[in-house]
């Protein structure tokens, strides 16, 4: 999943499409079943996603695709405790972050000892 650029106000579809690796016509689906996810459409149809979007879109996919809940499940999620989900997804990021900077730090002094042995 890609970061969202620093100070932008409004996303296409596809780019947010993008940030979660799904096709723009599955954002079009969760907008139709989730009452949450609503962004803004231009005169002409053009979506635009907020962040607040995004964080939902976010919140959707981390229950469908990686926990693996079906769309009614994700709903009643959703609607039952939205705070608590959405802090559960906030520190399951934080922890693949951290885990991810673990092992980077792992590699980098596997790397130093191999060339001090050497």
């Amino acid at each position: 999943m890609k970061k969202q650029k620093p100070g932008k106000l409004y996303y296409s579809i596809s780019e947010v499409a993008r940030m979660f690796g799904v096709p723009d016509s599955t954002l079009r689906f969760w907008e139709k079943e989730f009452p949450a996810l609503k962004p803004r459409t231009s005169p002409g149809g053009t979506r635009r996603y907020t962040a607040k979007d995004i964080e939902t879109v976010r919140l959707i996919h981390h229950l469908t695709k990686e926990k693996g809940l079906t769309l009614s499940g994700a709903k009643q999620a959703l609607s039952n405790d939205y705070d608590g989900t959405t802090r559960r997804e906030e520190v399951i990021n934080r922890l693949k972050e951290i885990r991810q900077e673990l092992c980077d730090i792992r590699d980098a002094i596997d790397k130093w000892e191999r060339k001090n042995l050497y």
